[in-house]
């Protein structure tokens, strides 16, 4: 199945391309050469295989439960120990907004 110039056309433009002239033909010959490289892929019969639509597969959520490390955790005033500036159980850092309290 070969695409046609409108066909490239229609891509570009969802895409937010702006082809000309030349660019566009140069576009459509290469989008076919991408085509024809991927039509061997259709004489495999594979009736029985699921689609692919992730390379992991089933990979599921392997994040860790967010929980404190007691061995590991700095109690506030050795957090705070290096900072510039504090306020109470706070870094002080300057405004971003360009107001001061």
């Amino acid at each position: 199945m070969a695409l046609t110039e409108d066909d490239v056309r229609g891509i570009a433009d969802y895409a937010r391309i702006a082809l000309e002239g030349d660019e566009l033909a140069e576009m459509c010959a290469y989008m076919n050469d991408a085509v024809e490289m991927l039509e061997p892929i259709l004489a495999y019969n594979l009736p029985d295989v699921d689609p692919t639509f992730h390379p992991i597969g089933g990979l599921s959520n392997v994040m860790r439960d967010d929980a404190p490390d007691a061995a590991r955790a700095f109690t506030i005033d050795e957090a705070l120990g290096n900072a510039a500036s504090t306020r109470g159980r706070s870094f002080r850092v300057p405004s971003i907004l360009g107001e001061e309290e």
